[in-house]
């Protein structure tokens, strides 16, 4: 499958944090072609195994993207049909009043977020953002019909769909961290081209953006000799400082900070240069948010790196990335695992 068609149906899919399951079958079908192994754990994690070529003693390399996304949650059916919501993940709430929504009940409703029109809000509200606990979702239905389909705590995802800008620039919800699973099923189609020794574990992971459990759970159960996680950064715009942002279509960015292992991520930087892959830094002086903080506090330990894709308006409904970045981090992944082997793993774990 082209991967930019496989991110599209992630993307325009559902999988809130907790509720990933509806994404299995998409991703399976895809990593299936290219894998010898595939399992599903009991949280939902999906392992897809790459054998390398020695029989015995390989290393192992796990690659986590985690497929949740953020979203929200039903919590009350006001008596006029309301419904009262709270959110799954760090949405901001200033980008989601007047967004059209789906509830995900016994089937999926269409929704509109509203809130008390301008009109007759007091002068002291006016240069106020709305608070989220001050919105509704109106599906036009009764409190009764609306009680017949909803229940508290299903799901909401806002209703959008993948859009093609201008040259190869996509936007869509989710690309958080989908845009990562892209480029783990990109890298594991790379890979099948080449020779490696290592035994490549991809993981697509769930609830990071809650608690990072599936990268814990899996990073335990797969006990890798060395751990990346590959997510989104935060793209320049004009309002960011070039210190706390990376660009579009100049590469992912390489993270460097407490949770990197030094020595590999100097690896990660020499095969860049060594094929021409374009790449950036990315500084994150304390844990990065990412899957990689849990799988470096793993077990006795896991040397982590963090591969981190430009994405613009991060936890909203627009997200913006370039495949282009997807297609390097792809490339710079699938060498630099090819380039691990028994004989040097030792020395590049050293400090």
């Amino acid at each position: 499958m082209d991967t930019k068609i496989f991110l599209e149906l992630l993307c325009n899919n559902k999988g809130v944090s907790g509720y990933e399951h509806t994404l299995k079958d998409a991703i399976v079908s895809a990593f299936n072609e290219f894998t010898d192994d595939i399992t599903v754990d009991k949280l939902g994690n999906i392992i897809a195994l790459k054998k390398g070529s020695s029989d015995e003693n390989n290393v192992k390399i796990m690659i986590a993207a985690h497929m949740d996304e953020i979203g929200l949650m039903v919590k009350d059916v006001e008596e006029n049909g309301f419904i009262r919501f709270t959110n799954i993940g760090g949405f901001d709430p200033r980008t989601i009043l007047g967004q059209e929504v789906i509830v995900h009940g016994k089937e999926d409703i269409f929704g509109v977020i509203g809130s008390k029109p301008p009109h007759l809000q007091e002068a002291s509200e006016h240069d106020k953002a709305i608070k989220m606990e001050d919105m509704i979702i109106d599906i036009g239905y009764s409190k009764e019909k609306v009680n017949e389909l909803v229940s508290i705590g299903d799901s909401i995802t806002i209703r959008r769909t993948m859009a093609n800008l201008q040259g190869t620039r996509i936007a869509a919800k989710a690309l958080d961290d989908r845009a990562g699973i892209a480029a783990i099923y990109e890298c594991v189609k790379e890979l099948s081209k080449m020779k490696h020794e290592a035994d490549v574990y991809f993981v697509s992971t769930v609830q990071e953006e809650v608690s990072m459990a599936g990268a814990l759970v899996s990073s335990y159960k797969i006990n890798p000799d060395i751990g990346i996680a590959v997510d989104v950064g935060f793209g320049t715009t004009p309002e960011l400082s070039k210190s706390d942002s990376i660009e579009l279509g100049k590469g992912p960015g390489i993270t460097l900070g407490g949770n990197i292992h030094p020595t590999l991520r100097k690896r990660l930087t020499e095969i860049a240069g060594e094929y021409n892959i374009p790449f950036q830094m990315e500084i994150s002086p304390g844990p990065t948010g990412t899957d990689a903080r849990a799988m470096q506090i793993t077990r006795e330990g896991i040397p982590s790196l963090v591969l981190s894709i430009p994405l613009r308006y991060m936890h909203t409904s627009v997200e913006v990335v370039d495949m282009v970045d997807i297609k390097h981090t792809a490339k710079l992944l699938a060498f630099f695992i090819a380039s691990i082997s028994n004989e040097n793993l030792e020395g590049l774990l050293c400090y």
